[in-house]
């Protein structure tokens, strides 16, 4: 087990703890060994109801017993707890994060309203950990004080970016073609219909491919210590939903600026592995790439779970008649790429000492009176 940086637990909330992801996050937190779930809330028809009252659970098991009691609030501004996930729906998460950050609360975002503002962190620790370094700027543009807002991608982005950053890294990036096959999970309940999706598959996901082609530029980019900088990539990406449950897979094809043997891009992405500091978080995978050599893999059913859903999974890599090399990957949606990945940019914002208790931070934020 991890040790704690601080020697004790920080108290989480979570926003949308009602839904798919706040459920995820929710279950993730159960056990978890630096933090405690403290607070819940979500929409004003689930306020005042114990958790257990108020959600309909999804999950495997039963709610976590942590959470059962908890009296689920409305998005008040006094929340008994030192940072927020927010799990909240896009319509109202802009402006309730932004409070939430004006406030003196470290906001850990799943939803997309804040990711691509110019002085927010679109963050994936084992790709663009350096990009933390935008938060000071962020606190000084915006007026707040221990507050900040940082941001996971979108969760067909996630997978995609873990796997292009090693390739990055070791031949250099031109182009990127990918097509997606998304699971149902992803939208959310209830969903697609099921009229809509059994035996189907359906072309088109609202906003989806827009994040994919440019999220990655932000996240495989540079901060500058003022700005972000893109990658300067080609992307182009189809999204399709189809009629399985969990774990988006992933048909990539790309452009090295390098030439490389299949070999050398199988041995980059199986060797990958990260710093000691994010490989002490306890939520991490030292390989988060996973390179599987049977023809017929990665496949959602059974490789979704791989690394408790934190890996990445990558399978038949071979040679592209139009660009260089083409490959398939597959990560877990609602874990990778969602409620897994916002609490290891957690683990990561505690760990570099930006996660204060709400008392230390009040205490800082009062100017001594002279004497």
């Amino acid at each position: 087990m991890s040790a704690l940086p601080s020697g004790k637990k920080w108290r989480a909330g979570v926003l949308g703890a009602t839904g798919m992801v706040g459920q995820r996050l929710v279950k993730l937190l159960a056990d978890h060994p630096w933090f405690i779930l403290t607070e819940v809330a979500a929409s004003e028809r689930s306020s005042g109801k114990s958790y257990a009252e108020a959600v309909r659970w999804h999950l495997e098991g039963s709610v976590p017993e942590v959470a059962r009691g908890l009296v689920v609030k409305e998005l008040e501004p006094n929340l008994d707890c030192d940072f927020l996930f927010s799990a909240l729906d896009s319509s109202v998460a802009g402006p309730a994060e932004e409070e939430y950050a004006r406030r003196g609360f470290p906001v850990v975002s799943n939803s997309r309203n804040h990711r691509m503002d110019p002085d927010v962190p679109l963050l994936i620790p084992e790709v663009n950990a350096a990009h933390l370094n935008a938060i000071p700027v962020q606190q000084k543009n915006r007026g707040y004080d221990s507050g900040f807002i940082v941001t996971n991608p979108n969760c067909s982005t996630a997978g995609l970016v873990v796997v292009l950053k090693p390739l990055a890294d070791a031949f250099g990036l031109e182009k990127v073609f990918v097509v997606t096959l998304q699971a149902i999970s992803g939208a959310g309940y209830p969903g697609v219909p099921a009229l809509d999706i059994q035996g189907n598959v359906v072309p088109f996901i609202c906003g989806e491919e827009e994040k994919m082609e440019a999220e990655p530029q932000k996240l495989l980019g540079k901060w500058d210590g003022n700005r972000f900088i893109e990658a300067g990539l080609g992307i182009s990406a189809h999204c399709n939903r189809v009629p399985v449950v969990d774990g988006h897979l992933e048909c990539v094809s790309l452009r090295l600026k390098k030439t490389a043997t299949l070999d050398e891009v199988r041995e980059a992405l199986r060797s990958y592995q990260v710093s000691d500091e994010l490989a002490s978080l306890p939520t991490a995978l030292k390989h988060p790439v996973v390179v599987l050599d049977e023809p017929d893999r990665p496949q959602p059913r059974k490789d979704a779970n791989t690394g408790h859903g934190m890996a990445a999974v990558v399978g038949r890599i071979r040679e592209c008649p139009l660009l260089d090399v083409k490959l398939t990957l597959l990560s877990h949606n609602l874990v990778r790429g969602a409620a897994g990945a916002a609490l290891l940019n957690a683990e990561l914002l505690a760990a570099r000492g930006f996660l204060k208790s709400r008392h230390e931070a009040r205490e800082q934020s009062v100017e001594p009176v002279s004497r």
